[in-house]
């Protein structure tokens, strides 16, 4: 959001907003920076002062906007055709156990402990009827380094459970290339929280596996991998036909309505996750 045109967005916004003097942040530091590090993130932070709280909605304020723009025309250009929209949501674990999550704000997912960044955008997405797409399903947080605070297992379980609140279908896929039993389980866990038998409880709708290489098709990785297909399809044969199981595309429709960005901000407030079980009870192993 640096760029002149955007500069001049913000100081036209902030001058509306009784603040001509604000100017758009310079001290989040660089890319290799750690947030405590920084006058921005720190402790008692610029994030936290009504100047970074104003930057911040404004800045995610208008991804949201933007990708809500992009949706009604990918539905004006599709409208009448068998397909279904969905977004790509990023997944920024990495500072998600830090006060400030600062990997998420620089992003521009506004998401702290008392704010909720990414129910907003699945609202937004209700009125398009767009799949939430996420990734990262694979991570568990034992994996990675303490220092990064990285929380890769909350941070899925948040953005699912704001995106089955508002109503929409959620889809996901893995970031790393993964052919272990522990990514194949976690993954499983994600796709079906509560598994297979609880009826009334959300289920991922759809998963794109990443991604087809030689290492995926050596003997060892390729037999577990048929094991993990399988169970995502609970143990069930192959079914040809989607109507049969509940994902027959229809012509896409007109999008609703667009949602004003006082409503969507009203989908801010933080709540608990959904119930998520300890493990799933379809292991590939």
């Amino acid at each position: 959001c640096y760029d002149k045109y955007l500069k001049a967005a913000f100081k036209e916004a902030a001058t509306k907003a009784g603040h001509p003097e604000w100017e758009l942040p310079d001290n989040a530091g660089t890319y290799n920076d750690t947030p405590d590090s920084t006058e921005f993130f720190g402790s008692n932070g610029t994030y936290l002062t009504d100047k970074g709280k104003f930057f911040l909605t404004w800045y995610s304020n208008n991804l949201i906007t933007h990708g809500d723009d992009i949706l009604d025309e990918a539905n004006k250009a599709f409208l009448g055709c068998k397909v279904k929209l969905a977004a790509k949501v990023s997944g920024m674990h990495w500072w998600y156990n830090s006060p400030s999550h600062a990997a998420e704000l620089t992003a521009g997912y506004y998401n702290l402990y008392d704010r909720d960044g990414y129910r907003p955008i699945a609202r937004m997405l209700s009125r398009h009827d767009a799949i939430l797409n996420f990734t990262c399903l694979e991570m568990r947080d034992s994996e990675h380094d303490a220092a990064a605070k990285s929380a890769p297992q909350e941070l899925v379980q948040q953005v699912l459970s704001g995106a089955w609140r508002e109503h929409i279908e959620v889809a996901g896929e893995n970031a790393l290339s993964r052919y272990d039993i522990y990514a194949y389980n976690q993954i499983l866990l994600n796709a079906r929280p509560n598994g297979i038998t609880n009826k009334g409880v959300p289920k991922m709708h759809g998963f794109t596996y990443l991604r087809s290489s030689d290492d995926l098709f050596e003997d060892t990785n390729f037999e577990l991998f048929k094991i993990f297909v399988k169970k995502m399809h609970a143990d069930q044969e192959y079914c040809s036909d989607p109507a049969k199981y509940g994902q027959e595309l229809k012509p896409l429709k007109r999008s609703k309505p667009k949602i004003p960005i006082e409503d969507l901000l009203d989908a801010t407030t933080p709540m608990k996750p959904l119930p998520w079980d300890e493990e799933t009870d379809m292991k590939v192993d």
